[in-house]
């Protein structure tokens, strides 16, 4: 358990949503909802009255953070020795690209592959212009 809270590993703290915003209450409510036992078509409905985007925005963070968790318990075991490839079972070969250090699609090991994508993910959670902090002021990409 100790090697899935070092800070060098692909662990990283979940964002949290400041107490008292609106988006922390949409996080509560998501969250008592995902862990009643509810249908989970219902559970990821969008409430009345909330907006959308919001909603969806809560909902694509608390994924990334629950993936961040259940990666962290595994990643010992998946090393560059281990997982030589980032795949998707025996007919599927996950390849990057980011346009800055990796121009085409580029085989990785599974580990670097995974801390790649999930480093861009939180550069895209962290992106104001796609999830703006102050709700109810979505911008729009140009």
């Amino acid at each position: 358990l100790k090697q899935v809270f070092n800070k060098d590993k692909t662990f990283r703290p979940k964002r949290k949503f400041e107490p008292g915003t609106q988006r922390f209450e949409l996080h509560k409510r998501a969250q008592a909802s995902l862990n009643s036992g509810v249908d989970l078509k219902a559970a990821v409905q969008l409430p009345s009255g909330e907006d959308q985007n919001d909603w969806v925005a809560v909902h694509v963070v608390d994924f990334f953070n629950r993936i961040n968790l259940i990666y962290g318990t595994i990643c010992e075991f998946c090393t560059e020795r281990t997982c030589p490839v980032m795949s998707g079972g025996p007919k599927y070969e996950y390849r990057w690209q980011d346009d800055l250090k990796y121009k085409k699609p580029t085989a990785l090991p599974a580990p670097q592959y995974m801390n790649l994508l999930m480093d861009w993910i939180e550069l895209q959670i962290n992106n104001e212009n796609i999830f703006p902090t102050s709700v109810g002021k979505c911008k729009e990409e140009k």
